[in-house]
């Protein structure tokens, strides 16, 4: 008898073809080379790694139709599993008879274990699939004169813990797979007719189109992949379930029960899924997440994952009807000895602020409309904010790809180099702190089967989709909507001094930037800031904050916390806490103002600060001393204590313009270039910031008060007088000029080596602090007269040795005490 015909006219019989090698008509793709059957690698679905998220939707309603579709593609999804256990099958009986023949293909027992509890698996998921399809397709209950398909009438989730009740059938699949594939490989490599077999097996239905040719393997495969994804089914079905309906607590049982299984056969046999590594480790998943690859010019969204030894690369291939989800192999790099970089990008070209600023404004409008369909519960209501949804949801992914600034350089000792974007510095540092770990543990790269390796990734992975906050996000009365404004006053518990900053960043939907930054302060183990931020936020909940050193050739970030927003504590008035970023401590205040938002709107540009009423910018600053006089002020004292004749020397015009220009554009940029700046530039941007006032810091209306007071004998009543004068004047000009008179005296402090005595000083600022009144206003004075009291003034003003103290910026613990926070 011939074995191999008899199959052959028996899978005829039941309508199931076999493909052979020649033909070529329909669609030839190997399932199995793009899904690796080996499960030698990694868990199942480790109990530590997070299931992905789903949307969580606004109303019931809602909820009740995404329910209905994913039930739907359930039921499609179990209809192809069933024709795939099927297909496997199908040769059983022919393969059973020919054991008893003088020329078996398997023997009894071979066959026992290839189809090991298939048949018990196929009859679970038939009964599963037609109580599914006939509650689907049959009516529920009337109810107000109406069929209620899909409300709360619908009822399913005794069908799946009925299943899941059954799921130990997979335990014994699962102990006996990889017997099983052994002897389908030793059969197929000893038998060349049953080789044609197992590797050329099609569902029975279906269009030749849509039909895929499966290998013996592949389809032993399909258990392993069906009972992952059950487990990952019932938590998206949950989701989709208001807890008030009937089904919500059978599928958190059926949840429950499917999470002990796989957790269950992951503890039996983890030491047969995982690679050794050095030491006696074991390759584990460590983190993944979706991140932008950039390769020639180009950005493409890329799911990265990082193993105990290795960084994986891939790209998510969407499944077609019918098919598992699949990763295609990008790149990968070994830890050992690998080299980071992270570095903020250069200047956006304005085409790309363009091009994020028209994507920001669809998103604010399909906002806008998701929030109106949502009042409406009629199926068109549904209808459309299921349509906005899913648009707002495309363009935030378009965000997500085009609007990361921070790059994370990776280098290999092999020559390989790979850069990744990410827009969020917190998440950089996170991606960064785990990788310095791994690689500081000097662990040996196996060699990776990155075929097996890729395709596991399909098991281990923990997001579905990008971190969208579209997909996830929830109506939340907590949740801010309106102004968020971050003063950041001061750092303290730095190691060593150097220049840093504070990076802000807040969550919620994208239609604003998300992100800033504080200038670099001085050399100091102290830092003070004293800088005010703000946002326009829609649906944020976290605050997250880093301080970060520039010390050497690169950034290092010291520290970093975050901070819950709730909208029923934060108030309109500042409230001032400290922050605990591990050794490093960051007082900062809150305050928040709810308001409906606006469209966004293209960057703003920075307001200008030369020629600007001081008033004016100490508003707009939200400080008493604007920051260019203080940036100046410290950059001096860093460097320019010593420098001979430091305020009497000029420095370059062409710099002193140039700087003046940043700091009217960009305040951080200008603080930067400051840094580096010549220290005579520096003290140069300083006195052309006074000069160009356009009212004298002291205001013109006491010019005349000041003057008579030169002509008091007395020292001491003198400047009792002129300090008297001086509480008089508007906040931010006090306090500016005490701010600046207690730096000039700690100049003079070293006039032996700098040559500027009190009297010096004076010389340099008199004219530029002190003026008469405009011609026409107030009484007139020689102009050699007027220069000879300015000086005097200023003089004997630095020659008080009680001066007031300065305050650099506003109060902004209006509210409460200080809260501390430690992280």
């Amino acid at each position: 008898m011939d074995v191999y015909q008899e199959a052959v006219r028996y899978l005829e019989s039941q309508h199931s073809p076999v493909v052979f090698e020649a033909e070529t008509e329909v669609l030839e793709e190997d399932v199995f080379q793009e899904e690796a059957v080996s499960c030698l690698l990694s868990p199942l679905l480790p109990e530590s790694l997070d299931f992905p998220d789903t949307p969580t939707l606004c109303s019931p309603t809602e909820m009740l139709a995404r329910r209905l579709v994913l039930l739907k593609g359930i039921l499609e999804s179990e209809e192809v599993y069933l024709r795939e256990l099927e297909t496997l099958l199908t040769p059983m009986k022919a393969l059973r008879a020919s054991a008893g023949t003088s020329q078996p293909v398997l023997s009894s027992r071979q066959v026992q274990t290839v189809f090991y509890q298939v048949p018990e698996i196929r009859d679970m998921h038939h009964s599963f699939y037609s109580g599914l399809k006939a509650r689907l397709t049959e009516p529920g209950p009337v109810k107000d004169g109406e069929m209620n398909y899909t409300g709360f009438g619908l009822v399913v989730g005794d069908l799946f813990l009925k299943m899941v009740n059954q799921i130990g059938l997979y335990g014994g699949f699962i102990r006996n797979y990889e017997e099983a594939v052994e002897v389908v490989r030793r059969c197929t490599l000893s038998h060349p007719r049953f080789r044609t077999l197992a590797q050329s097996m099609m569902p029975s239905n279906g269009s030749i189109k849509t039909q895929t040719k499966y290998t013996f393997e592949a389809l032993l495969y399909k258990p392993l992949d069906r009972v992952t994804k059950t487990t990952l089914v019932l938590h998206d079905l949950l989701k989709t379930t208001p807890q008030e309906h009937e089904d919500h607590s059978f599928l958190q049982e059926a949840l429950r029960l499917s999470r002990s299984f796989l957790s269950g056969v992951n503890e039996s046999s983890q030491c047969k899924r995982e690679v050794t590594l050095s030491r006696g480790m074991r390759r584990q998943l460590m983190r993944d997440g979706f991140v932008v690859d950039v390769s020639d010019g180009e950005r493409s969204l890329r799911h990265l994952f990082l193993y105990t030894d290795l960084l994986l690369c891939t790209r998510n291939k969407p499944a077609s009807k019918g098919s598992p989800d699949q990763y295609r192999f990008c790149w990968y790099l070994p830890l050992a000895s690998l080299k980071l970089r992270w570095v903020a990008d250069q200047e956006r070209p304005p085409d790309a602020h363009l091009r994020l600023h028209t994507i920001r404004t669809k998103m604010h409008l399909l906002r806008q409309q998701l929030r109106q369909h949502a009042v409406c519960l009629c199926d068109k209501g549904v209808a459309l904010a299921a349509r906005s949804r899913k648009k707002l949801e495309q363009m935030e992914l378009m965000l997500f790809t085009h609007s990361p600034v921070y790059t994370l350089e990776l280098h290999s000792p092999s020559g390989k180099s790979h850069s990744l974007l990410l827009s969020s510095l917190s998440e950089l540092e996170e991606w960064r702190e785990v990788i310095d770990k791994l690689t500081k543990d000097n662990v040996e790269t196996v060699p990776p089967d990155l075929l097996t390796l890729t395709s596991a990734c399909v098991k281990l992975r923990m997001t579905q989709q990008p971190p969208l906050h579209s997909t996830h996000a929830v109506e939340d009365e907590k949740s801010l909507c309106g102004t968020l404004s971050v003063a950041v006053h001061s750092a303290c518990g730095l190691q060593q001094p150097a220049p840093a900053y504070v990076c802000v960043e807040v969550d919620g939907y994208e239609f604003y930037d998300k992100q800033a930054q504080t200038h670099s302060s001085v050399h100091s183990l102290n830092p003070h800031w004293d800088q005010e931020l703000c946002f326009q936020v829609d649906g944020a909940r976290e605050l997250r904050l880093l301080c970060v050193s520039q010390s050497g050739q690169r950034d290092s970030v010291l520290g970093k916390a975050s901070v819950e927003l709730d909208s029923k504590t934060l108030t309109r008035r500042w409230r001032r806490q400290t922050l605990h970023l591990g050794q490093v401590e960051v007082t900062l205040s809150l305050k928040y103002c709810p308001h409906p938002l606006d469209p966004p709107s293209a960057a703003a540009q920075q307001k200008p600060v030369f020629c600007v009423p001081l008033e004016t910018l100490a508003q707009q600053e939200g400080v008493l001393v604007p920051h260019v006089v203080r940036c100046c002020v410290e950059e001096v004292e860093r460097r320019g204590m010593d420098e001979v004749g430091i305020y009497r020397v000029s420095g370059s015009t062409s710099d002193i313009g140039s700087l003046k220009a940043a700091f009217n554009s960009n305040l951080r940029e200008a603080v930067t270039r400051l840094r580096s700046a010549e220290v005579n530039v520096a003290a140069g941007v300083l006195k052309l910031y006074f000069r160009e006032l356009p009212e004298p810091l002291l205001p013109t209306n006491i010019f005349q008060s000041l003057a008579r007071t030169q002509e008091v004998q007395d020292m001491n009543l003198r400047l009792a007088s002129m300090l008297s004068l001086l509480q008089s004047c508007p906040e931010p000009n006090r306090h500016t000029f005490l701010y600046l008179l207690h730096h000039l005296q700690r100049v003079s402090k070293k006039q032996d080596v700098n040559r500027m005595s009190l009297m010096n000083l004076a010389t340099v600022f008199g004219p530029s602090l002190l003026r008469l009144p405009v011609v026409g206003l107030g009484p007139t004075m020689d102009i050699s007269k007027e220069v000879v009291v300015q000086v005097q003034v200023v003089f004997c003003y630095l020659q008080c040795n009680n001066l007031p103290e300065a305050q650099t910026s506003r109060p902004h613990d209006t509210e409460a005490e200080d809260e501390t926070t430690h992280v």
